[in-house]
């Protein structure tokens, strides 16, 4: 089985959860036989061809000018990837089907599916709708139409959560049959690799302080905001505190600015993007690392914290929720609370027998859970069903009249694409 990935994050390029994701699923694929070509996006100083375990890794550059606004971008990106294709086409390249990850590929991963006549699978890690609670604006409304044309033309859409099948069901009006759900996984030896370094610890976390750690993207849904407005209380309990925030995004700034507001300011470090061997070593000084996430669909660094054996104090939303149980594995607090947060991470700092515990269980759950051996076995599972329906239906080339424009573009002329869900093209 030989299967083309496109993917807009894959390291070194690496954006959020997506670009770890797609890397360890092709790797643990790959170990399983699967024959697996990825085409991603270029990052300066990386290859644009390497061989990583077992995975042929494209790198491509959007064609010149220089895209004027985001979107325009994704779409010069679309046409780069298909440039790719065509060229390993021509050189002899064949595939059995083609997956795409996320919104920002489906154009290039539509155009594959018709030109070759492959089946297409795609996983959606989050959507516009979720991210920002409801559609605000054209850009996302356009980003989420998008998103919806993915599900819609794909044989099976995967998710990585009960949290994301229900919301795909919900502003999709996708049909259960049509959704599988794999979690993400995590390898615990990437997360326990490099960790000692007595310099980085010295630095965040001098004699007698307790780290409270938070490692991701900064965007709001990550909920670093009520992290800090948690802050006071938890100082006014534990004073030899400190806070470290690993990660860039749009919202470092602001977040910068709401500790000098609080006065907290010196008890809080914002560390910028952190290479995985830092962020081990952080884990080794951290006392709790802490994911007080807005909006979840599954929450991957939860569980790179569990497999290093931190402790962990996750929001009780989407997939952290399922990730965590309460109590045994983890800690929860109520959503965007602050107090109940500083509760929470309160309880792990002043029990260390209870830090134990929860970091040991944990750790345990990740080993029996969320390997990723048994998530390449679910998803090989998946090729394989929709490559069987695939052989056994009654597809054909569409013919090039003017009736085949709506099967071609089965959504033309919607005002929307959250009407009724029309019939699958399959």
């Amino acid at each position: 089985m030989r299967v083309l990935m496109l993917s807009w994050e894959f390291p070194p390029r690496i954006i959020g959860g997506l670009a770890r994701h797609v890397y360890d699923l092709t790797r643990a694929l790959a170990d399983s036989g699967v024959e697996v070509d990825v085409i991603t996006v270029a990052e300066d100083g990386a290859l644009p061809f390497e061989d990583l375990h077992g995975v042929n890794v494209y790198r491509v550059k959007p064609p010149l000018p220089a895209a004027c606004d985001f979107i325009t971008g994704i779409l010069q990106l679309n046409v780069a990837m298909l440039e790719k294709v065509m060229a390993l086409l021509r050189h002899g390249e064949s595939y059995d089907l083609v997956h795409a990850h996320d919104w920002l590929v489906a154009f290039a991963a539509r155009a594959v599916k018709y030109a070759l006549r492959l089946p297409l699978v795609s996983t959606i890690h989050a959507t516009e709708y979720g991210r920002n609670h409801g559609l605000h604006t054209e850009e996302q409304r356009y980003i989420s139409d998008v998103e919806w044309c993915l599900t819609y033309e794909a044989w099976r859409v995967i998710c990585c959560s009960r949290y994301m099948r229900q919301e795909l069901q919900r502003v999709f009006q996708l049909p259960p049959d049509k959704i599988r759900m794999v979690p993400n996984g995590v390898d615990p030896r990437q997360c326990r690799a490099g960790r000692n370094d007595s310099f980085l610890q010295q630095r965040f976390a001098p004699a007698g302080e307790q780290v409270v750690f938070f490692v991701g993207r900064l965007v709001r849904e990550k909920g670093v905001h009520v992290l800090l407005e948690a802050a006071p209380r938890i100082l006014a309990q534990a004073p030899k505190t400190r806070f470290v925030i690993a990660g860039r995004g749009p919202v470092l700034e602001s977040l910068r600015g709401q500790a000098r507001q609080m006065g907290i300011d010196r008890q809080v470090d914002f560390t910028g993007y952190v290479d995985d061997v830092t962020r081990n070593a952080l884990y080794q000084a951290a006392s709790v690392a802490v994911f007080p996430s807005i909006y979840e669909p599954f929450g991957i660094v939860a569980l790179e914290a569990m497999a290093a054996k931190v402790p962990v104090v996750v929001a009780d939303t989407g997939g952290l929720s399922e990730i965590v149980s309460h109590g045994v594995d983890g800690l929860k607090c109520y959503v965007g609370h602050a107090a109940s947060l500083a509760d929470q991470v309160l309880a792990v700092l002043g029990d260390a027998a209870l830090a134990q515990k929860l970091s040991e269980n944990a750790y345990h759950k990740v080993l029996t859970s969320y390997s990723w051996q048994e998530i390449a076995r679910q998803t090989r599972t998946i090729y394989q069903e929709v490559l069987l329906a695939f052989r056994r239906s009654d597809w054909v080339p569409v013919e090039e009249n003017e009736d085949s424009v709506t099967e071609v573009y089965p959504f033309a002329g919607r005002e929307t694409a959250y009407d009724e869900q029309p019939a699958r093209p399959h």
